[in-house]
């Protein structure tokens, strides 16, 4: 009862083949031009939104959908010079990955097998220090302060997690930043899409880090934390006064919502339905043997509403542990204790002391999917399915209480990025307005409505999310392109032409893997 199959469909007939990106009136147009900027020495700071980051990992012939790289052919029509990244000629296999625990290789659709998963093989990437600045400085994984932390790009602090492996890749030597590596080209128009790790990580996490508001030093925070607003107000005024430093002009985008991308939407809250449950019967005898006591004794306890009995007719939500809620855990183990014996009631009190089921305004991980149904270790018969019998663990849902926490640093982040940007009269690219569009579609201009479902097969084609549900895939980037040179063509008074999203591919589809 994995799941899968509710969520992902056979795909065969819907592969896409690599193409060269094409562009909306691509030719040169007398009528082109740059208005008030300069985009000869065009450079992007950011994380893996800018790096070209998509399906998972950065692999070679993805990264030339990057949004940058699709803006700089933009630019070239009126000046724009030259546009480098970072190399992955490496990448022979078109893999993707990186030589170290954790980094998968780029996720596929294996028709044969109904869903997205990693493409077989070994990566070939390695990790030499190209010790070159870039025209893309995206750094996938980069929080906004890591843009200015000396030693980010040693592999000497790799293990210690001081250092990022992306950046080892790049930097020009061990003790350099992200953003000097960025001035040293001397930049005389910027993009900057900074700040989404911030949150995003808490929020990928199931919200398992810590809102560090109130604390000053970043070097003290954990991976999945929230970064204080101050300090993230510091550091990104830091950045864009250090960007236009020569005089140079950009564009800086805010930060979307958690809940406008399929990492969040797309599994339901409420999935177990009869048939998924195994038939009626087997409803019966969950009512019978945990639902109907659980629910009698959280009734006697005031706290009714944590748990419904199952349904036969209707999908019921997954059973899930809230941490925001009282434990219940002494009060459970002594109720049950004479009806089942002090072992089992201590392990009940244990188990469902903060227990709950899920509600519409609970966002499921889209990694829970293959989570739910399968058998927590070391939990015993009957209690070891999750999300049934079990509870799924913080790391598996993000509630809405930690929805509304990661929102609200959201708010504050962007609010900083506004204001910093109305200073320096830069033009601001609202990507959280444009990602929330996209939930329920969004008419772009070649017609068609593009929107962020990517697992219906009448969408495919027209989705702009790549397969880890995150990251936009290459028709997504040209969206991301477009809306950039929306806003400079009215900040700017330039006029460029945009990027069809209908001439780039959308998911890898595979016969088998």
């Amino acid at each position: 009862m994995k799941n899968r199959n509710i969520l992902f469909i056979s795909l065969l007939a819907m592969g896409v083949a690599g193409c060269e990106p094409e562009f909306e009136n691509e030719v040169t147009n007398a009528s082109y031009s740059a208005g008030e900027a300069d985009f000869s020495r065009y450079v992007a700071v950011g994380n893996s939104l800018t790096a070209g980051f998509m399906d998972g990992t950065v692999f070679r012939s993805g990264q030339m959908y990057s949004f940058p790289n699709l803006l700089a052919q933009q630019f070239a029509l009126v000046g724009g010079g030259a546009f480098t990244q970072p190399s992955y000629a490496d990448d022979v296999n078109n893999l993707g990955g990186l030589p170290l625990p954790g980094f998968n290789t780029r996720l596929i659709i294996d028709a044969s097998a109904g869903g997205p998963e990693p493409i077989q093989g070994t990566t070939s990437i390695t990790l030499t220090p190209q010790a070159t600045a870039f025209n893309n400085m995206g750094v996938p994984g980069a929080k906004s302060f890591h843009l200015l932390a000396a030693g980010y790009g040693n592999a000497a602090g790799l293990s210690a997690g001081l250092a990022n492996p992306y950046f080892v890749r790049m930097a020009t030597n061990p003790n350099t930043t992200v953003l000097a590596d960025a001035m040293s080209l001397n930049p005389t128009f910027f993009t900057n899409w900074i700040g989404a790790n911030d949150v995003l990580a808490y929020a990928t996490s199931g919200g398992v880090g810590v809102d560090q508001t109130g604390n000053m030093n970043p070097a003290t925070y954990g991976g999945n934390d929230i970064t204080d607003p101050t300090v993230f107000a510091s550091v990104y005024s830091t950045i864009v006064n250090t960007l236009t430093s020569n005089g140079a002009k950009g564009v800086v985008a805010t930060i979307p919502y958690v809940t406008s991308i399929p990492y969040f939407t797309t599994v339901p809250y409420a999935p177990l339905t009869a048939e998924a449950l195994g038939g009626a019967e087997n409803i019966t005898a969950l009512n019978t043997q945990l639902y109907g006591p659980l629910k009698q004794v959280l009734t006697a306890l005031g706290q009714g509403d944590r748990v419904n009995m199952l349904s036969t007719e209707t999908p019921n939500p997954v059973l899930i542990k809230d941490e925001a809620l009282a434990n219940l855990q002494v009060q459970l183990t002594a109720a049950f204790t004479p009806l089942v014996g002090a072992q089992t009631a201590a392990f009940i009190g244990a188990t469902y002391g903060q227990a709950r089921q899920a509600t519409s305004a609970d966002l499921i991980l889209l990694t829970t999917s293959s989570v739910i149904g399968s058998a927590p270790a070391g939990v015993p018969a009957p209690f070891n399915i999750f999300g049934v019998t079990y509870p799924l663990q913080d790391q598996h849902v993000l509630t809405n209480a930690e929805k509304t926490l990661a929102n609200s640093a959201t708010d504050n982040f962007n609010a900083t990025i506004r204001a910093i940007a109305a200073s320096k009269d830069l033009a601001v690219a609202d990507m959280n307005a444009i990602l929330g569009a996209l939930v329920e579609g969004l008419r772009l201009e070649d017609g068609q409505i593009y929107t962020a479902n990517y697992f219906s097969t009448e969408r495919l084609s027209t989705t702009l999310f790549s397969l880890d549900g995150i990251h936009p895939n290459a028709r997504g980037y040209a969206l991301v392109a477009s809306e950039v040179i929306k806003v400079i063509n009215e900040h700017y008074g330039a006029h460029l032409p945009l990027v069809s999203p209908a001439y780039l591919p959308g998911a890898t589809v595979l016969p088998s893997n």
